[in-house]
């Protein structure tokens, strides 16, 4: 994805756009991704896949915070998902088609 790049957050593997966190690997030890989607996001997620895609537990959760277990989910759903939250961080200038 265009310009994102790793970084820390409380110790742990975050991927950002623009200086934004849009994924995490801050539930790595229980076998999760995070992932910063919204609410509806997450909601139409977990109703596709519930066996990969979760809520955060708590308010996290709650403002679409969702987990992705990592040891069941396909490349190709964890790429989408990755992108749909790169989507709603990275800035209006990496969104538009190129010429």
């Amino acid at each position: 994805m265009p310009e994102a790049v790793e970084g820390s957050h409380f110790g742990n593997a975050d991927f950002r756009v623009n200086g934004k966190i849009f994924a995490t690997l801050g539930l790595e030890k229980e076998g999760y991704g995070v992932l910063l989607l919204t609410p509806e996001q997450q909601a139409g997620m977990v109703e596709d896949e519930p066996d990969i895609f979760s809520p955060v537990p708590g308010g996290w959760g709650r403002k679409g915070s969702t987990r992705v277990r990592l040891a069941k989910v396909a490349p190709d759903i964890l790429e989408a998902a990755l992108r749909t939250a790169w989507l709603r961080k990275a800035p209006k200038r990496l969104l538009k088609p190129s010429k």
